[in-house]
């Protein structure tokens, strides 16, 4: 009994922590069909370019300023930040997108692999991820 109460605990304390975290702020409805990302040259052109083609997906014109642009440059703003781990291979580990309406937070959302362990979930094409966090944080789209 004793060995297998130690199992199963060590078993626990494998798995714990292996989790990925996913939260979503979703935005409102907009009348500005445009969206101004400010680049970030420290994430992988990648994720720029996955961006701009989820948002136009939606019906949005996706719309890249300089690093050095104001997030009240343009009515509808997007900042995002994200980097990426090797573990047998390289994958998105971390991304934030930010929606900011003159310059204020209306939506967020968080991919967060850095506890992902031996989740073997934390594999993913990037820019279908990427696609996927722009659906849940424009939900309705463009002009919906």
């Amino acid at each position: 009994m004793l060995k297998r109460i130690t199992l199963v605990s060590a078993l626990m304390l494998l798995f714990t922590g292996c989790a990925i975290k996913q939260t979503v702020k979703p935005v409102e409805h907009f009348a500005s069909k445009e969206v101004c990302i400010l680049d970030n040259p420290d994430v992988r052109v990648g994720f720029i370019t996955s961006y701009k083609r989820a948002l136009e997906g939606k019906g949005y014109i996706a719309r890249q300023l300089p690093a050095t642009a104001s997030i009240i440059e343009c009515p509808l703003t997007s900042t995002y930040t994200a980097n990426w781990r090797w573990d047998l291979a390289m994958y998105m580990n971390y991304a934030n997108i930010k929606v900011y309406n003159n310059g204020k937070v209306v939506g967020e959302v968080v991919y967060d692999a850095k506890r992902a362990g031996m989740n073997t979930a934390k594999f993913i094409d990037a820019d279908q991820k990427i696609g996927e966090l722009v659906n849940q944080l424009f939900p309705g789209g463009a002009g919906i």
